[in-house]
């Protein structure tokens, strides 16, 4: 039998490393409109004292509403998802509100940077080692040494931006509130790729977020959520909803179905970049050479995760929705991989 490959033979090979590269990117856009969360929540509760369980409920409570807007004939695909994958639906939108609403109180007590910085550091080593012990494989020379660049530039940030300050008042508990949003974080993005592979991202988003939003209902009742009606304050609300949670999730779920929650959490680290050049801009915070090795090194490991990505162990989902009881959840008109963009 000849070797030769017939020319749809090679577009046919080419589809998943295109998919690969989209999802990649899509991951990487919204590490860049999350690394513009830290500093809304920051003006929104030094500018109206709301407390960061409200703002977080306040978010996600926006999103879901414009979300379900645009879902609003897509009810039977919604439900075929809560009816095929109605625990890790649930898990993937208490997730997303309890490690939102931890980082919000960790900027809060310990600033922009290190709450940034913390939260999402602790993502990648986390995702490595459960997949590495899930799929019984020692992950390979490029990926631990992404892994390492991205750690070792994660402390530099964090030794350097830890000092307390009149931004960061109870430093401390701040960094505890940081791990758990971290934790909270990579065990939400295990989950949510799992289910990100057989449902659409817009219908993974609208579930997610309208489940936050009722998980966070009760706490953000008990400390308030009254809103100063100004126009800069609204402004500031529906920025987080609309671009850094309807928006910014739909990517994130569309490249899920294609990256490997490891390399997400990786390529995810241009959020705490992407802080620390705004917190230097609109705060006026101290950029010392620690904190410009440890981006350095950062960029590094996104650049290296996104020139030479390992595939994931399962080929990437078709266009055509996958045969069996998951086969409803992904049929709504025009959403295949990458649709999200």
């Amino acid at each position: 039998m000849s070797s030769r490959r017939t020319p749809s033979a090679r577009r046919s090979a080419a589809v998943p490393d295109a998919h690969v590269r989209t999802g990649l990117i899509q991951i990487t856009v919204t590490g860049v409109l999350w690394g513009t969360t830290g500093i809304v929540v920051h003006l929104v509760h030094h500018g109206t004292g709301l407390n960061p369980v409200a703002i977080g409920f306040h978010r996600l409570a926006i999103a879901a509403l414009v979300l379900s807007a645009f879902a609003a004939t897509r009810l039977r695909p919604m439900l075929a998802a809560l009816r095929a994958a109605p625990l890790p639906l649930l898990f993937t939108g208490v997730g997303l509100g309890l490690y939102q609403a931890l980082y919000f109180a960790a900027v809060a007590l310990a600033g922009v940077g290190v709450a940034t910085v913390v939260s999402l550091g602790l993502a990648p080593v986390l995702t490595a080692a459960w997949e590495s012990v899930r799929a019984r494989r020692v992950p390979g020379p490029l990926r631990l040494g992404t892994l390492l660049a991205a750690v070792a530039g994660l402390v530099l940030i964090t030794g350097a931006a830890a000092q307390p300050t009149a931004a960061a008042p109870r430093p401390l508990l701040g960094l505890l509130a940081a791990a758990g949003s971290g934790l909270g974080y990579a065990a939400t993005t295990m989950v949510s790729r799992h289910v990100s592979q057989h449902t659409a991202p817009m219908t993974l988003t609208t579930i997610s977020t309208t489940v936050g939003a009722l998980a966070l209902a009760p706490p953000a009742l008990a400390v308030g959520l009254t809103v100063p009606a100004r126009p800069e304050v609204v402004a500031q609300l529906l920025y987080l909803g609309v671009v850094t949670t309807a928006l910014a999730y739909a990517l994130f779920y569309a490249g899920l179905r294609t990256t490997e929650g490891s390399v997400a959490a990786v390529l995810t680290l241009v959020e705490p970049l992407t802080a620390a050049a705004l917190a230097v801009a609109l705060l006026d915070e101290p950029l010392p050479a620690p904190v410009i090795i440890g981006g350095v090194l950062l960029l590094a490991a996104v650049a290296a995760t996104y020139l030479a990505p390992e595939r994931p162990s399962a080929p990437p989902p078709s266009p055509v929705a996958p045969p069996g009881r998951l086969a409803a959840v992904g049929r709504e008109a025009g959403e295949g991989p990458g649709a999200a963009t």
